[in-house]
């Protein structure tokens, strides 16, 4: 091969190689010798060839060699590392014909002690501290430390000759679709800022069906303690990881299961669609009733808008329909944040269909948040509700949905918002939420008055017409509590006796839009369907 050909090539690779050096390496002395003999084979190499079809594998190939002919001459003096990326070396006197699987057996198994024992391992024969300063250091008495290496070396012993097993999980890791939440948030955020990253998601699911300890854990992802410990300090602060017997952990964390029958969903959709008919004939007409004096500002002039959330608020939250296990205590599944945090935590995970081939006869999205409150601070008066789904054309959900919105809302229908320059990010922060247009016409619905007042006149359902679902709601919550592990089930039960829920508002609101009930949404209309705001002034 041409040098100049050779030169950009390690010019490509030369980082990899460090990195690759660094991973096998005790120290960064050690990392620079490593690579520096890594980068010469691989450069002497590709000068001597003509073609190399595989660049890639053919210079790991070359550094894999190297790093044995490295080892195999510093071994006796230097030892092995622990992990891959030599946080902890362990020094040990090797036989020649020490077999490279048996080094790294040793390195595994050492990985596998307790963080301190772990580090007594690597002061005692590593550094060569005498006991004595172990003891100081770690601030622990001679005796204990003396304990510590006499059950390190027979963890050891014990550990190279088992079979240690990979779970399932180090293989096949679960992956989040989405997060939610049903409570407050801290200033960190939700479930997303915690079970984020595919490390914390599996460490949590790894317990879900199972309590397990972290060595376990650890097992079971195919990674060393080590390297999990702080993370399940982190998640067990946070409330993701609940300590049981045994220092085992559990979580009351919801996942949702990793295949779902699509016969299961329709027949459970059925029986909603079937409540939605009856709430139609019986419901509907008392909301509309009762919401028809209300003072409001409403950009279209189209009064259905109202009626439409009024009635979306009324179904979901006036008309529930509990079986005997609702009235649980539900404390266990708060998520309890350092942060300031409690929730219900929900992880929506990649999941696979049962039964693919079934034709389902109802169909439709019937995805929506629950209720958002805001409630201002600044200006007492000031409240907004809202709950986003398809008939709405907001995007961010809760995260986009800030009181702040509605505290400069107020302030533009008052009219303090007439200098453009200095409050400009406030006029904009309206344009962007479509709250007003570019011609300042505010395009949000407002009512005059709180929110409790608005909410408290929507009726509740009638007691009989609930009696009327209340089996089908207790067969269904108890079907699907099935799927779940043990320590899930009164939450499931709990939430899935709400038979009566956002789903049913959505097909309420869809029957009412096909028969001609309600109007069909304009783009207009889709900015504040669903979204009121309360005001003791209207716009002009």
């Amino acid at each position: 091969m041409e040098k100049q050909k050779a030169d950009i090539i390690i010019a490509e690779y030369l980082q990899k190689i460090y990195g690759f050096a660094y991973k096998k390496s005790f120290s960064l002395d050690e990392t620079e010798e490593l690579a520096s003999e890594m980068t010469a084979e691989v450069y002497q190499s590709l000068c001597r060839r003509d073609e190399i079809y595989n660049i890639e594998g053919y210079i790991w190939r070359i550094c894999e060699h190297t790093y044995a002919k490295y080892v195999s001459s510093v071994k006796k003096q230097n030892g092995v590392s622990i992990n891959e990326i030599g946080d902890i070396p362990y020094v040990e006197k090797f036989a020649e014909d020490d077999s490279a699987e048996e080094i790294r057996r040793l390195r595994r198994e050492i990985a596998f002690l307790s963080s301190s024992r772990c580090e007594i391992v690597f002061r005692f024969y590593y550094r060569n501290e005498p006991i004595k300063l172990i003891s100081s250091r770690l601030q622990l008495p001679e005796g204990t430390v003396k304990w510590h290496l006499n059950k390190a070396r027979n963890e050891l012993k014990e550990g190279i000759t088992m079979e240690r097993k990979t779970g399932s999980l180090g293989i096949n890791p679960v992956k989040a679709y989405d997060f939610g939440h049903s409570g407050e948030v801290g200033s960190n955020g939700g479930p997303e800022y915690y079970l984020g990253d595919k490390l914390s998601l599996n460490i949590v699911y790894s317990v879900y069906f199972e309590p397990k300890n972290i060595a376990e854990i650890a097992e079971e992802l195919g990674v060393t303690p080590i390297f999990i410990e702080d993370k399940v300090t982190l998640l067990e602060n946070n409330g993701y990881l609940v300590k049981t017997k045994g220092d085992r952990y559990t979580t009351y964390v919801d996942f949702s299961p990793r295949t779902y029958s699509k016969e299961q969903q329709d027949n459970t959709l059925k029986k909603k669609l079937k409540a939605a008919k009856v709430l139609v004939k019986e419901y509907v007409p008392l909301v509309r009733q009762a919401v028809s004096g209300i003072e409001c500002y409403i950009p279209s002039g189209n009064r259905q808008l109202l009626e439409a959330a009024a009635i979306f608020y009324g179904v979901t939250n006036n008309c529930s329909v509990k079986s005997y296990n609702s009235d649980k205590d539900l404390e266990k599944y708060y998520m309890s944040n350092l942060d300031g945090g409690r929730y219900i935590a929900f992880v929506d995970l990649e999941c696979e269909c049962s039964d693919p081939e079934y034709d389902m006869t109802v169909q439709a999205d019937y995805g929506a948040c629950g209720n958002m409150w805001r409630s201002s601070g600044k200006y007492p008066t000031v409240q907004s509700w809202a709950i986003d789904s398809r008939f709405d054309s907001r995007a961010g959900a809760w995260k986009n949905n800030h009181t702040v919105d509605y505290e400069y809302m107020y302030e533009f229908i008052n009219e303090k918002l007439g200098d453009k320059v200095v409050n400009a990010d406030k006029i904009n922060r309206l344009k962007e939420r479509k709250f007003i247009d570019e011609n300042g016409k505010v395009q949000i619905m407002i009512c005059k008055g709180s929110n409790k007042d608005f909410f408290a006149c929507i009726p509740k359902l009638d007691g009989k017409i609930k009696e009327q679902f209340a089996d089908c709601a207790l067969e269904i919550a108890l079907q699907e509590a099935k799927r779940f592990p043990a320590q899930m089930q009164d939450l499931i039960v709990a939430w899935n006796s709400e038979f009566i829920d956002r789903t049913t508002a959505m097909m309420v609101l869809d029957l009412l839009y096909a028969d001609g009930t309600l109007k069909p949404l304009t783009n207009r209309e889709r900015i504040t369907a669903n979204l009121i705001m309360f005001s003791d002034v209207l716009p002009k």
